[in-house]
């Protein structure tokens, strides 16, 4: 390392200062020892403001309430394609609900952020949106995923089959289904230790590096039912 920072321009638009004063908080603890720098180069409080300002600095990324009166954060979404904007889209948001998830995602956001988890998920999701990788909450990957693939009826027919062992299946399902290790070990009367190792093969099968790209692939590829 050269010591370089990658440099983050960002918006923030929501319509509470407070909550603002917070993210700005956050992004400066964030920014101490980190390999990115996080800079607001503006704040907005209305869907209005927000597509000005887009235009005006052309930031990498926008943190996005999706309740700002008397329009919403969806709005905000379709302003932002008509404007062709480059970056990426990052909801910030209370409603944690699987339909606003799948409404959000759908309007071309690319990640979902609680508001009540900020402190645990906020970073996290930040440097897998600018690293080009979709960011969802474990919690709501498997019920988003599952809608897409009711509304799409997409799936992957790859030419490359999938070989997953009866066992690896077992656990693919459970993984889907939004179970723990231990659950999954329990449910199949197994070790953790068993269920980290299959884990670690189906991972490799398919290509993928955490538990919700395995959800994502699989449920596209019809390995298990949604």
């Amino acid at each position: 390392m050269n010591g370089t920072k990658e440099l983050v321009s960002i918006l923030l638009v929501d319509d509470e200062p407070h909550f603002r004063q917070g993210i700005r908080t956050l992004l400066n603890f964030y920014n101490n020892g980190s390999c990115v720098d996080l800079n607001i180069v503006g704040e907005a409080a209305s869907v209005e403001q927000a597509v000005k300002l887009t235009t005006e600095q052309h930031p990498s990324l926008i943190l996005l309430d999706l309740e700002l009166p008397p329009e919403d954060g969806i709005t905000a979404l379709h302003r932002f394609t008509e404007l062709s904007y480059k970056g990426k889209v990052l909801i910030l948001s209370g409603h944690q609900q699987d339909d606003w998830v799948f409404r959000a995602m759908q309007a071309g956001a690319w990640g979902y952020v609680f508001k009540d988890q900020l402190a645990t998920q906020l970073y996290e999701a930040i440097t897998t949106v600018i690293n080009n990788k979709v960011y969802l909450p474990p919690e709501v990957a498997t019920g988003f995923f599952r809608l897409f693939h009711y509304y799409t009826g997409q799936s992957l027919t790859a030419g490359t089959r999938i070989q997953l062992t009866e066992r690896e299946r077992e656990v693919l399902n459970w993984l889907v289904q939004g179970a723990s290790n231990e659950q999954i070990a329990g449910n199949l009367y197994i070790t953790v230790a068993t269920v980290k190792a299959h884990l670690t093969a189906i991972f490799e099968k398919l290509g993928v590096a955490s538990r919700t790209q395995a959800i994502v692939k699989a449920l596209k590829m019809g390995l298990v039912c949604p």
